[in-house]
């Protein structure tokens, strides 16, 4: 009879922040992406002369952010694979994120890929530039950006693991992303906060609707290729 495989660390009972902690630094997008997030911040308390303006940007970004992540959720996570002339179309954050939905406790399928991460990096840094023009308000968005989006991967990392909440708002978000996966993937896109479904109507109580049977598989019952390393 083989040995019974070890309970990783992120799922053992009793996890704290910090050992919650320990085991997010040891996947590659948080150590990309909180190095990333602190280089802005820094950079852009460097370049000095905080204005209203700044405060806009910033204010603007953080808003918006709970409804980038439900866009983002609905139309790319959830993205059923389909062929354009010829051509299947089917990304890799919606295959990595259908392999998610199959495995919540799978730690390495919790992290964007690494391959979008930077890519994502990228674009926040030029489409900053281009919108903003200005150099400081151009770095007030790229470190309102990529902290929010550092602060997006460490409360999804959170929800899935052993770590139980203690206050309110983050024990809305775990309840809310916990329904997402185990009773109905049609509800409750937003993960670090459901003030987006609350707004866009995804947010129901747990018992007005029904428990879905493809809260697995996102209905898509073909055998999914392999992912990248």
């Amino acid at each position: 009879m083989s040995p019974r495989p070890e309970t990783p660390g992120w799922l053992k009972p009793g996890l704290t922040l910090t050992g919650a902690a320990r085991e997010f630094f040891r996947h590659p997008s948080p150590k990309v992406l909180v190095p990333a997030a602190v280089t802005a911040v820094a950079a852009r308390a460097a370049l000095g002369r905080w204005t209203r303006r700044d405060a806009a940007v910033a204010a603007g970004i953080v808003a918006g952010e709970p409804f980038v992540e439900w866009i983002v959720h609905v139309g790319v996570l959830h993205w059923r694979p389909r062929t354009v002339n010829g051509r299947r179309i089917d990304p890799l954050l919606s295959r990595k994120h259908r392999a998610h939905h199959r495995d919540p406790r799978d730690a390495e399928l919790v992290f964007v890929p690494m391959p979008v991460a930077t890519r994502v990096i990228a674009g926040i840094v030029g489409l900053n530039t281009a919108i903003l023009r200005d150099r400081r308000l151009a770095m007030t968005g790229v470190a309102t950006s990529l902290t929010a989006l550092a602060a997006y991967e460490w409360t999804h990392f959170l929800i899935h693991s052993s770590y139980r909440p203690k206050h309110a708002p983050y024990r809305a978000a775990w309840r809310s992303h916990r329904l997402h996966h185990y009773r109905n993937e049609r509800y409750w896109f937003g993960v670090v906060t459901p003030i987006s479904d609350q707004a866009l109507g995804t947010y129901p109580a747990k018992d007005d609707v029904p428990a879905s049977p493809t809260a697995k598989t996102l209905g898509i019952e073909e055998i999914e290729e392999p992912l990248p390393a």
